[in-house]
């Protein structure tokens, strides 16, 4: 039995919260592919620190780690499928685009669509090759937009931080700051208000960095 079996093992029989954490948090720190498929169900076993290490482990694994994430999305978990929505966010591989728009738009749990939300601005669009990449961006934009108008102000607030993101690319920058502008006049929750305006001031400190940075 290899070393990585035996924390697979080890996770597969841990008999307590805390002892399922400390396995978790050793398999994770084995950086193999070997354990995707555990780490990936561990999302399942309503142990949110666990939870978290398996995120951050397969976060760590990177691009090798997503087109598992993407085949075992669990349907009717939201917790789980949350964790997966986390960990696919993190990793930012533009293969997890789709997804992550039909979760940020459509999916029943608020926790799912925050964490959506907030992946779509993070992507990593230099993978794509141009004229996939402005269309994809665009798509990005219109599902952020669209859900910056929703009912739940968490959903909204999810939305500006991926916006903010998303800002960064010239091209989208300008309609990004109208619908912050009509936020800020028409948004009547505080918590939502007081994000754009972070998100407007961070935008403005990272153009004065770029302007510091040209000859």
């Amino acid at each position: 039995m290899t070393n990585t079996q035996q924390l697979i093992r080890a996770v597969t029989e841990a008999d307590s919260p805390t002892k399922m954490v400390t396995a978790v948090q050793k398999l994770a720190a084995a950086k193999d592919t070997a354990a995707i498929p555990t780490l990936i169900a561990v999302f399942g076993y309503n142990n949110p620190p666990a939870a978290v290490a398996a995120v951050a482990g397969l976060t760590e694994l990177g691009e090798v780690a997503v087109p598992q994430l993407l085949a075992q999305i669990d349907d009717y978990n939201y917790g789980a499928r949350a964790y997966s929505i986390r960990a696919l966010a993190a990793i930012a591989d533009p293969r997890a685009l789709d997804l992550l728009l039909a979760a940020a738009t459509t999916d029943f749990a608020p926790s799912v669509r925050r964490a959506a939300a907030k992946g779509l601005g993070n992507i990593s669009w230099h993978q794509l090759d141009i004229s996939e990449r402005h269309t994809a961006q665009k798509r990005a934009l219109s599902g952020l937009l669209a859900i910056s108008q929703d009912s739940d102000w968490s959903i909204r607030y999810a939305a500006v931080v991926g916006l903010q993101a998303l800002a960064k690319v010239p091209d989208l920058h300008d309609p990004i700051r109208a619908r912050f502008e009509e936020m800020l006049a028409t948004d009547d929750e505080k918590a939502v208000r007081a994000r754009v305006q972070l998100a407007q001031t961070e935008a403005s400190n990272d153009v004065s960095l770029v302007r510091q940075s040209l000859p």
